[in-house]
């Protein structure tokens, strides 16, 4: 029988299904579509909103974007995945469009307040070539992203410009929200865009204290869809709503399964976490991971949602393997026959039906964390199907997103990330807003 703890006789109605969500820039209004229109608490300007409030030609905006994109290892130079710098085209070509001028900020590593000419935590010339294909505009670029040659450099800008300012983090004050940062930049323009969701559980200069240097901040496209998403798939899904949250480590996640537990219909747990709770329920689990500080509070945990009423449903077999290792011999273990020197890596294909039967009875579906050490293939089969799963209820019309991290990892790896409705491009910053977390990048934006 499947480990769960529910009350009895708990169901939930199930809704009729919504179309498939499209992948392209959304529009505000488009969201309605997708979550019930009680919606989301403490909404923020978003950038068509700020279009609609000021006449945006000629005027300076500061754009906080995510600029950290890898480098080959070869020569520090080259950009090896250009995904995060397409991500900024839909709200920098908009503000263009409109007849702004858009100067670019962003971190690039972790200098830690030194200036590096090169590499991972260098300059951002590297991704100049790159910013300028993608929007077709010239890329004026300057050497610092504070004081009175980059203002001077601000003050030229005309009409549809496009401006990058040298990474924020060569300022050690960046990282403790240092005013004389937030101030600096805030005399480069009457605007601000906050479309980082990574950073944006971070208070830095450029993320939150720049907010108050300017006449009107808002949330641009990729920010915005990630609240919509986020805060619209737990604070008013279209039940039932299913979390599946995996990782190792039961710590990480406690604040994260808490949070659910308030507000999911089931919560299917997988990944190196359940050893912790099978201890609690007094299973053995021979050389599985498990943070034995922690039992105590998985156990409290499961009975927090029999409580509530919530299904919270833990495999009922897992994968063992007599090492850490993808060559390890391996074998199918109910979860309450562990024993000796196995160690779990992985679910167990019944608990994989288990979750499928979930999942298809499910209208939103929020993935987070894998399910096994998806690294190793061997051990991978857990995650991938999970992903799988995802696409199939996409496809058959429910509400999917991937809560980022590893699971993002996860799913890019099996293919399938054009197949659910949303990726999110922030690993803490996505937990935290699924914890119910106000985020300081959020914070700091114009109500709407």
């Amino acid at each position: 029988q499947p480990i769960m703890f529910s009350a009895a006789g708990f169901a939930v109605s199930r809704l009729s299904s919504h179309r498939v969500l499209s992948h392209v820039p959304p529009v505000t209004a488009t969201f309605q579509n997708w979550f019930h229109s009680s919606t989301l608490k403490e909404a923020k300007l978003n950038v068509e909103g700020l279009a609609d409030k000021v006449d945006l030609e000629g005027q300076n905006v500061l754009m906080r974007v995510d600029l950290n994109v890898p480098l080959s290892k070869e020569d520090n130079v080259t950009v090896t995945d250009d995904t995060r710098l397409r991500a900024i085209v839909p709200t920098a070509r908009f503000l263009l469009d409109k007849g702004a001028n858009v100067i670019l900020c962003s971190h690039f590593g972790r200098p830690k307040g030194e200036i590096i000419e090169t590499g991972k935590n260098g300059r951002l010339n590297p991704v100049v070539p790159h910013i300028k294909k993608l929007l077709g505009v010239e890329v004026t670029k300057v050497d610092d992203c504070m004081g009175p040659e980059v203002e001077a450099a601000a003050a030229n800008l005309t009409k549809g410009d496009l401006m990058l300012l040298e990474n924020t983090r060569f300022y050690a004050g960046e990282t403790k929200n240092d005013e004389t940062l937030s101030e600096g930049l805030g005399k480069l323009a009457n605007y601000f865009v906050m479309d980082a969701f990574g950073t944006a559980h971070r208070a830095h200069s450029s993320t939150a204290g720049v907010a108050k240097h300017m006449k009107l901040s808002a949330a641009g496209y990729l920010l915005d869809k990630e609240l919509k998403f986020l805060k619209g798939a737990v604070d008013s899904p279209n039940r039932p709503l299913c979390a599946i949250v995996g990782g190792a480590k039961v710590s990480t996640k406690i604040p994260v399964i808490e949070s659910l537990i308030e507000k999911c219909d089931t919560i299917l747990l997988g990944g190196g976490m359940i050893f912790t709770f099978y201890k609690a329920l007094g299973y053995g689990i021979g050389k599985s991971l498990v943070e034995d500080d922690i039992v105590d509070l998985a156990g409290d945990l499961m009975k927090k949602a029999k409580e509530m009423g919530v299904k919270l449903i833990l495999p009922v077999d897992v994968v063992l393997a007599d090492e850490f290792s993808n060559d390890a011999t391996t074998c199918i273990a109910k979860s309450n026959e562990i024993s000796g020197d196995w160690m779990g890596l992985d679910i167990g294909p019944k608990t994989l039906d288990l979750f499928a039967e979930e999942i298809s009875k499910s209208n939103t579906i929020v993935f987070n964390g894998p399910m096994g050490v998806f690294e190793m293939d061997n051990f991978a089969k857990g995650t991938v199907t999970v992903a799988e799963l995802m696409a199939e209820a996409t496809e058959n019309g429910a509400t999917t997103i991937v809560g980022g991290g590893d699971s993002v990892a996860a799913v890019n790896q099996a293919g399938l990330g054009d197949k659910v409705s949303h990726i999110s491009t922030g690993g803490g910053a996505s937990l935290e807003l699924l914890e119910g977390k106000v985020l300081p990048g959020v914070a700091a934006l114009t109500d709407a």
